[in-house]
């Protein structure tokens, strides 16, 4: 009996997807009548952002600041390991 009920589930999706008329989704209807009384203005596949500024330092600036903290943390460890005793 399973293996009937599996047919007929396949055929009524075969019989579907064969279909000639295809009600649109909800959300389509929707946008199709809001747009057919204002519709959307043209809009660019991808818009150019421009340059992103979120700080006035340069990008040398802040290697100099990262190499910095680099240097400091050198530093201090070989300070610690020099002051341990053995």
């Amino acid at each position: 009996m399973a293996e009937q009920d599996g047919q007929e589930r396949e055929f009524d999706l075969r019989w579907a997807a064969e279909a000639e008329h295809k009600e649109p989704s909800a959300r389509a209807r929707m946008l199709a009548a809001r747009w057919k009384e204002n519709p959307p203005g043209p809009v660019p596949f991808r818009a150019d952002p421009g340059p992103v500024r979120r700080g006035r330092r340069s990008s040398w600036a802040s290697t100099a600041v990262v190499l910095g903290c680099v240097a400091a943390v050198i530093l201090l460890l070989g300070y610690v390991n020099f002051r341990a005793p053995y």
